[in-house]
């Protein structure tokens, strides 16, 4: 481990790692310096030439007032912030899975180190700030690595303001860092998650959502205060008042300010021999309808921006492409957001941890989001019957574990299939013991009159309810026969249980054969075949004496 830590490490931008820079803080706030958390708002009387002249300073570089306003969006447009929050949500509370390297003990060690160091509460928040890539174009978290165990360990991921970075003017996309005099430095290996999800291909700073939205937004906010112009002009009746031939210039004055202040007031004293009277506007209501619908139609253009659909933010259904449809497209962007969220992870945080503790690997752990995919287990067990039945063969280990079944421990009872006379018995159970009302042996026919029961001290007797001396004969050598089959059966069974498909099953029988004790029940056919053949030949000798 000592070698390994002079050992020169280069990230994936060629950058040389210093360790130094690795243990302290290098994006902090500051109190003296140009990074401060003090912000502007651009956004008060923002009209298209400014939003315009904002959006050019930021692609000529000079990003500051964009990501202001941007940060302003998310504040004062409701509908952005729970569209936009819902789709960092969705992702930020994925399950995280790691993917060892390889199968070798020293691969799977790491990923379970990665799977240790996932299972904290704060991880959830920290992606969802790793996510304001998705607004904004790009995102930026400081790595705060801990060495107090004698190994590199991710202590916490802290998200950096974003006007504290820029981009080598040269090509607009190289990130730069902005030092605490203003200068500009490239970001320190090893020590950034640099995140740029973008919403559509070309430099970070134009890849945002928010670049987009801020339209819609602006164009929202003249609708709104025209509808409150409107509102507060036509929403209450027109005063007019009415003044006789003989009134003073002093009348006049006293009853406009009378009409002026009623609105307000609610009350108003004018001489008797003036009348104010008050007209209602006849199509208050469609303008009303007209500047919602403007609003809501703006809100829907936001709706389809960021989430791809208006079907989970608004209340409208029916029609082409609603429901179900809607939803898949929710769920294809969150997967493309967690696959590119996941590779980002990878190269800038657990591709550099592996490389500080173990050096540079030919592979390393990776990490996979996704939503955990639904099965119909329903639909899959009635497919797979008739497929088995027709000699497929599948593997039993899969379908368990498709299934959540753990397999079976040895000596357990197992659960057999049903058949048309009802369900099998117990594969455990001792063969003297399985029998039904009317005698009925595993693998043989109901003897009548026949009632099989087993003794204390395991012998089987049968007791005989006809006179046929045959029916007594044959009762007799199946109790004589149930403790030799029921040795059979197990070494049978044994093979059954061990074998993965019919042709596996018929080589075990075939090999394993000799080892079958079949000694004892060939004995007791044997007898059963001398008894046999002397009854038959008293029963010819006396019907001859008949």
């Amino acid at each position: 481990m000592g070698r390994m830590k002079t050992m020169l490490l280069l990230d994936h931008r060629g950058e040389p790692v210093r360790r130094a820079d690795l243990k302290m803080e290098v994006a902090a706030a500051t109190v003296s310096g140009v990074r401060s958390p003090a912000t502007g708002y651009p956004g008060d009387g923002l009209t298209p030439s400014r939003l315009g002249a904002i959006l050019k300073e930021a692609d000529a570089g000079d990003a500051v007032r964009y990501l202001e306003l941007a940060e302003t969006l998310e504040e004062r447009d409701p509908h952005y912030s729970g569209v936009l929050r819902t789709r960092r949500l969705a992702v930020s509370q994925l399950p995280i899975t790691v993917k060892p390297a390889s199968d070798a003990a020293e691969d799977v060690e790491r990923a379970k180190m990665v799977e240790r160091w996932l299972d904290r509460d704060e991880l959830a928040d920290e992606v969802f700030d790793i996510l304001d890539t998705l607004g904004k174009g790009y995102s930026a978290t400081e790595i705060i690595w801990d060495t107090s165990e004698g190994q590199w360990m991710p202590k916490r991921l802290e998200l950096r303001d974003p006007r504290w970075f820029r981009f080598d003017r040269r090509n607009l996309s190289a990130p730069l860092l902005v030092g605490e005099n203003g200068e500009e430095q490239p970001l320190p290996a090893f020590k950034f998650v640099f995140a740029s999800i973008k919403a559509k291909s070309g430099l970070p700073i134009r890849a945002g959502l928010a670049r987009i939205a801020l339209w819609p937004y602006l164009f929202k906010k003249f609708t709104e205060r025209d509808w409150a112009i409107f509102t507060q002009t036509y929403g209450q009746p027109l005063r007019i008042g009415r003044f006789g031939p003989n009134a003073s210039e002093e009348d006049k004055r006293t009853l406009l300010r009378a009409v002026s202040n009623i609105a307000g007031d609610c009350a108003a004293i004018v001489p008797e021999s003036m009348l104010i009277e008050f007209v209602e506007a006849a199509n208050v209501g469609a303008a009303h309808a007209l500047y919602k619908e403007r609003a809501e139609w703006l809100d829907e253009q936001v709706s389809k921006l960021v989430l791809g659909q208006t079907a989970t933010t608004d209340a409208k259904t029916g029609g082409l492409g609603s429901g179900r449809e809607h939803r898949q497209v929710q769920e294809d962007i969150e997967r493309a957001d967690a696959k590119a969220l996941a590779a980002v992870l990878n190269r800038d945080l657990i591709q550099p941890w592996m490389q500080l503790n173990f050096g540079p690997l030919t592979a390393y752990p990776r990490l996979r989001i996704a939503r955990e995919e639904s099965q119909d287990l329903k639909a899959m067990a009635e497919a797979l019957g008739p497929m088995i039945d027709r000699g497929l063969e599948v593997d039993q280990a899969e379908i368990r574990d498709r299934f959540g079944l753990s397999a079976p421990r040895q000596g357990a009872k197992l659960m057999g299939r049903t058949t048309t006379d009802g369900p099998l018995v117990e594969r455990s159970s001792p063969v003297s013991e399985i029998k039904n009302d009317s005698g009925v042996f595993k693998g043989g026919e109901a003897l009548p009159g026949i009632e099989v029961a087993a003794q204390a001290d395991g012998v089987s007797t049968a007791r005989k309810s006809a006179s046929s001396p045959i029916e007594a004969m044959a009762a007799r050598m199946m109790v004589e026969a149930a403790p030799a089959m029921e040795k059979m059966l197990d070494r049978i069974e044994a093979m059954i249980a061990k074998a993965g498909s019919l042709d596996e099953l018929r080589e075990l029988l075939l090999n394993g054969y000799p080892e079958i004790d079949a000694d004892t029940l060939a004995e007791v056919l044997a007898m059963g075949l001398l008894s046999a053949h002397a009854g038959g030949r008293v029963a010819v000798e006396e019907e001859a004496v008949d």
